[in-house]
């Protein structure tokens, strides 16, 4: 990403809740035979930060977008969970255009459950970025009032997955992320988590177009505890660290027509983050609270890095009701023909 860096200048029914959730075990209740509709308002936005060495000595661009609050709408039922996120305008912090210029965000995530693991398929879509951090390079920028420097051309598109492992039995980390299944007793695990995904990074500046494809593969190791404080509630906090490689390779097409050769890179990468959750469960109605941080890293050469910093909070708010005669009717279709449903 340093290249890109450099050149650029640096997603509610209120039908009774009354059907019977199975109960797994003596310390898990689940709640797959129910449907759970789940709004997110949560600030998971990334910035991107590259640090480099130059004359002037040590210079940092920090690339965001102009969408501060992400909305998300979610639908699980059995063992399936699918998830639409999106940045929409009339929110506070995503319309700020005129300044930081127009911004887009989309991101699908689809999982699903066998047994103890927990596996996830996600495509996201992020187009326009600015310099968050103008005032480092113009002493006379004013925040505010001037505009920031502005690339709306410059797209991020990801495929990527991961897949966990709950190596502890009785606990339940659908009941901390998902809200699929309820915890009783207080319980930790370790939980391995192996993350891959492809991006495409591509941007148009001053007639030069220039394009990145990246292959990250990383495995993360973390330890989940959740503390159930009350019947209903109950305060989860985490902590992971992991390595990885990363796989790039760099294309710059010329006015002309002509285009550079592609330069190939392979970078050595960590990863740590750290969090808390706060929530409240009923059969019916569930919501909460999360904070969390993540910061990516890798040295590119010996003069510049990469620090891709998150520091994000989350609410959301969901229902539980009884599937409707037409959904329960196919999915057992479905589940006879995907016997791993």
């Amino acid at each position: 990403m340093i290249k890109f860096f450099i050149l650029l200048g640096l997603t509610i029914s209120f039908v009774p809740a009354n059907a019977q959730s199975k109960i797994d075990s003596a310390k898990i209740i689940s709640y797959e035979e129910l449907v759970m509709l789940r709004i997110n308002f949560d600030t998971n936005i990334e910035d991107f930060v590259a640090s480099y060495n130059s004359d002037a000595g040590n210079l940092q661009t920090r690339l965001t977008i102009n969408n501060k609050t992400r909305t998300s709408f979610s639908v699980d039922y059995k063992m399936i969970s699918a998830a639409l996120s999106f940045a929409p305008d009339i929110l506070p912090g995503n319309n700020d255009n005129n300044l930081k210029g127009e911004s887009s965000y989309t991101d699908f995530v689809f999982r699903f459950f066998p047994d103890q693991f927990i596996q996830s398929f996600n495509y996201r879509n992020i187009k326009g970025f600015y310099v968050d951090n103008m005032a480092d390079f113009f002493p006379d920028w004013q925040r505010g009032t001037d505009p920031y420097l502005q690339f709306p051309d410059l797209r991020i598109q990801t495929f990527g997955g991961s897949t966990s492992y709950v190596f502890n039995k009785d606990f339940s980390l659908k009941s901390i992320y998902y809200q699929r299944e309820w915890q009783k007793e207080s319980s930790g695990s370790l939980i391995p988590v192996l993350e891959y995904d492809l991006s495409y990074f591509s941007n148009r500046n001053d007639g030069l177009k220039s394009r990145e494809r990246q292959y990250n593969l990383g495995l993360n190791l973390g330890y989940h505890y959740n503390w159930v404080i009350a019947e209903k509630i109950n305060f989860a906090p985490y902590i992971f660290a992991g390595i990885g490689g990363k796989w790039s390779s760099y294309r710059t097409d010329f006015a002309d027509g002509t285009k550079s050769d592609p330069e190939k890179d392979r970078y050595l990468t960590s990863k740590f983050g750290t969090g808390i959750h706060l929530g409240y469960n009923s059969r019916k109605f569930l919501f909460g609270a999360k904070l969390n941080v993540t910061s990516s890293y890798y040295k590119e050469d010996s003069s510049s890095e990469v620090i891709n910093s998150n520091v994000f909070g989350l609410l959301y708010f969901g229902y539980r009701f009884p599937p409707p005669k037409v959904l329960k009717r196919n999915y057992h279709i479905i589940e006879k023909k995907i016997p791993v449903l």
